[in-house]
């Protein structure tokens, strides 16, 4: 392992794959702490501000709501973000007349509307009860808890919700459709690949049957036909993208088997007599490590490929739960008019990931070779 490892961190591309990895999975185990929006599934709607482009920068009205929202502990956050206790509403201008808040509020790029509020409607957060507040102090205390500037990085889709923070609570998806779909594709690939390669025979002969109707079926038509007979949804899309790929994974183990099944130290297993199950488990699987790892890298990158196309195509992940693909679905007419960032910024992300995962796979595939120079 460690000659492997030395092997690895001298593949320049390998390794920024590594980089880009580790990043998207601090971005998905940290999402809604590091996401401007942390609402859940960064979901916050302003309508008046839909389809801005990169770098758009607003002043925002924090008004609470009738209903409060609970306060949720910082695990839930974590894991589920925090519902907003406000509306935010973007304006132009904004002065103090007496006990009152006038604003211009913001309509689109050539028009406001002026509004009024009552400084004791406005959300104040943790500020002080209104009675024991001057007008003056209430007022200092609005402009600098309810009132703010919010720069939109990468723009806002056409529900006026932040691009930069559906991207990265996005990332949670893609790495968890992979996660998923690996640990499904390997644990039935490896099973029946192992036994094929391992008994051969009849048993082989009907692996490889099973194997070949299956892989004669198109991938994505597959997928549509799984994912229709569990349902849309956030887990039936990474189950069905699992169950389709286990075939190459069985294919390739099964030809690994075969080869290592005949080495002398197989033979030595059975002289012992330690069975079946033990020579597989203890012996056998061990030494095929490398190609499994370099499998499951290229599948991991295959279930992003796939659960994008199937969001793209409205089967997969449903809204409001932020996908890479549906982000792509829900901003693609930009790209022909004003605003092709929209669709592009989540488009370079599945590209990103997708081909650190493939330069991650080149590296494992050359680190893990034994015949090459250390």
């Amino acid at each position: 392992m460690q000659s492997s490892w030395k092997r690895l961190r001298r593949n320049k591309g390998a390794v920024a794959g590594l980089l880009v990895i580790t990043l998207a999975v601090f971005m998905g185990l940290s999402a809604y702490l590091i996401a401007p929006d942390h609402t859940p599934d960064a979901n916050r709607m302003v309508l008046e501000i839909e389809g801005q482009h990169p770098g758009f920068r607003s002043a925002i009205l924090a008004v609470r709501k009738e209903q409060q929202e609970k306060r949720v502990s910082f695990f839930h956050r974590l894991i589920s973000g925090q519902p907003s206790p406000d509306s935010w509403i973007p304006m132009r201008s904004w002065q103090f007349r007496d006990s009152v808040l006038v604003i211009q509020r913001y309509v689109d790029e050539s028009t406001s509307r002026e509004e009024v509020y009552p400084l004791t409607e406005i959300w104040y957060g943790d500020m002080p009860p209104v009675s024991r507040l001057s007008d003056r102090e209430l007022q200092e205390q609005i402009v600098k808890k309810s009132i703010f500037f919010r720069t939109y990085w990468l723009g806002t889709d056409k529900f006026g919700r932040d691009i930069l923070s559906r991207l990265i609570v996005g990332t949670r998806v893609s790495l968890g459709v992979g996660c998923i779909a690996v640990v499904i594709s390997l644990s039935i690939g490896v099973l029946l690949g192992a036994v094929a390669g391992y008994f051969k025979g009849r048993t082989d002969d009907v692996v490889m049957w099973l194997v070949n109707v299956v892989w004669s079926m198109p991938t994505l038509l597959l997928v549509f036909a799984l994912t229709l007979a569990l349902g849309k949804g956030f887990w039936q899309v990474f189950i069905a993208v699992g169950l389709t790929m286990w075939v190459g994974v069985a294919r390739i183990i099964r030809g690994q088997v075969l080869a290592i099944r005949e080495l002398e130290f197989v033979e030595a297993a059975r002289a012992l007599g330690y069975g079946h199950i033990r020579i597989i488990s203890k012996h056998i699987l061990p030494n095929i490590l490398g190609p499994v790892m370099v499998v499951a890298a290229g599948n991991f990158a295959t279930a992003i490929v796939i659960e994008a196309g199937l969001s793209f195509l409205g089967v997969g992940v449903q809204p409001p739960q932020p996908s890479w693909g549906l982000m792509i679905k829900e901003n693609y007419n930009f790209i022909i008019t004003h605003n092709p960032l929209l669709a592009l910024a989540p488009g370079i992300a599945i590209m990103l990931l997708v081909l650190a995962f493939n330069l991650l796979g080149n590296g494992l595939r050359d680190a893990l070779d034994v015949r090459s120079k250390i």
